[in-house]
């Protein structure tokens, strides 16, 4: 850009006010009916789509991975390797959502045969929607998503060359995606992705992955239960451990399941690593809100009531203290938008009208003008009496 001098330059809007009006006393009568930037903008990100189950198949003994598309037959969306899918599912009467980190690359969305893949494990009886998408989903049947939200992923600007991924049961699914994305020439860095499993037939993703393992893509198992027959590392991944597979300047990602950032938290203590150089996935609910400092035990047990109001329109719903009120609105029916279900994406942002709730200290990714002023992010806030939550009408 020149530097006309400080009187033309401050005077550039001026300039640029005359320049449109002329432009438009020159324009065309005839109307523009497509915007270019418009069209460009919703290819990229259209929001919620319908999608279609196209296959399902075994990725071990205790996980299924889904194919998804479009079920409009169009290409979808392109998003970033690490990145996750919100879809939602009608079961009995409620409608819920639930984040999948993709464990397919994003290159599968180029061309024709568009789709994204996610990896469930089952809930063995326990998880409400992992157990759906384990006994009742089938080909052909009709879902709607979101397709790359999160923040979970490689940053060049950010991010060193060389990449720890360390991973624990499903948290394998965005660092196969990036493993993809790296074999296939389109993601520049060096991976390295630390697996740790209670045995080697515990693995997910094994068939699909070992065949990536190559110049830029390294795999190291961690088996950590009795597997007489393995030859890897055995144990816990331990900061000795990440330590001897890192460079000099290494980022590291983590994914797994809440014990294992626990464990992780200390270890990566032990490594006094710049902050910008570890980078957690959110993980979803925490599994015991009583556990966390600062949580009033007597709340423990109880049951409350939970009014929501929907413009002029209340209901009052029971809620457990033990649950997220996002939690409760699903289970009553009451249609709520979540994302990261982590506290994160500030997709089911509401307002705490009265009462008093508990947030989640791991999951409070609320700005502070939203502190001071009641609003709650549902799925990581948590009833300690009768409640009254003012929450967007969908």
């Amino acid at each position: 850009m020149k530097v006309k001098g400080f009187l033309k330059d401050v005077g550039g809007a001026s300039r640029i006010t005359k320049a449109r009006i002329s432009a438009i006393d020159n324009a065309s009568p005839v109307p523009v009916k497509v915007d270019p930037i418009h069209e460009v903008a919703y290819a990229l990100h259209p929001g919620r789509i319908e999608l279609v189950v196209t296959d399902i198949r075994p990725a071990n003994s205790t996980c299924k991975t889904v194919r998804l598309q479009a079920a409009d037959g169009r290409r979808l969306p392109l998003f970033r390797a690490g990145q996750y899918i919100v879809l939602d599912f009608q079961i009995g009467d409620s409608l819920v959502s639930r984040p999948y980190s993709i464990s397919s690359a994003p290159l599968c969305t180029v061309g024709e045969d568009s789709f994204v893949e996610v990896t469930v494990r089952s809930g063995d009886g326990k998880l409400f929607v992992s157990d759906y998408v384990w006994n009742e989903l089938k080909v052909g049947d009709h879902l709607s998503g979101i397709v790359g939200c999160g923040d979970f992923f490689y940053e060049p600007l950010r991010d060193a060359y060389h990449v720890v991924a360390l991973a624990g049961g499903v948290g394998i699914t965005p660092f196969a995606s990036m493993a993809a994305e790296v074999a296939a020439g389109r993601l520049d860095i060096d991976l390295t992705i630390i697996y740790g499993a209670q045995r080697h037939d515990d693995i997910i993703l094994w068939k699909e992955l070992a065949p990536l393992e190559g110049e830029h893509v390294h795999f190291v198992h961690v088996i950590s239960g009795e597997d007489p027959d393995w030859q890897g590392e055995r144990g816990f991944i331990t900061a000795e451990l990440i330590k001897k597979y890192s460079h000099e300047d290494t980022t590291y990602f983590v994914c797994g399941p809440q014990p294992m950032y626990l464990h992780l938290y200390k270890e990566f203590d032990k490594l006094d690593l710049p902050a910008r150089r570890v980078r957690f996935e959110v993980f979803g609910p925490v599994k015991d809100i009583s556990q966390y400092e600062g949580y009033p035990q007597e709340a423990k047990g109880k049951t409350f009531a939970l009014t929501v109001v929907r413009g002029i329109h209340e209901d009052v719903i029971p809620v457990r203290a033990d649950e997220s009120l996002a939690v409760a609105l699903e289970r009553a029916g009451i249609r709520i938008e979540t994302g990261c279900r982590s506290g994160e994406c500030g997709f089911c942002r509401s307002k705490v009208l009265s009462g008093h709730v508990y947030v989640s200290p791991v999951s409070d990714g609320r700005r502070a003008a939203d502190k001071d002023f009641g609003y709650v992010h549902a799925c990581a806030a948590y009833p300690l009496s009768d409640v009254k939550l003012k929450v967007p009408i969908l």
